[in-house]
């Protein structure tokens, strides 16, 4: 499978999981800054939650392992949690923003 299409298949799967807290999937909430896959089809990602001290943290990252985990074609997931830039309501999809009523 060519990277572009296991990227894309990866993307979906990232819109499948929802923030437990908030109605709207972690990709198009923007908690997704960064997918780079190896010519392995190893995925390496870096992500954010909407708060630091999320209670929840550990939930969204396994939910988030597990979904790129199931993509056909990934050999290996590994996720980074990393705080800057700072999560913030402009980084959201116009799709979540119209979700959540904010536009």
């Amino acid at each position: 499978m060519a990277k572009t299409a296991l990227e894309a298949n990866i993307v979906m799967a990232l819109r499948g999981v929802y923030d437990p807290e908030i109605p709207v999937n972690v990709y198009d909430l923007g908690l997704i800054y960064e997918i780079a896959v190896d010519d392995d089809h190893k995925v390496d990602i870096k992500m954010t939650l909407t708060a630091p001290n999320c209670p929840i943290a550990d939930v969204v990252v396994e939910s988030v392992a597990e979904a790129v985990r199931d993509v056909p074609g990934v050999t290996d997931v590994a996720i980074e949690l990393v705080f800057e830039p700072v999560w913030s309501k402009d980084m959201m999809s116009e799709a979540a923003k119209i979700e959540l009523g904010l536009e």
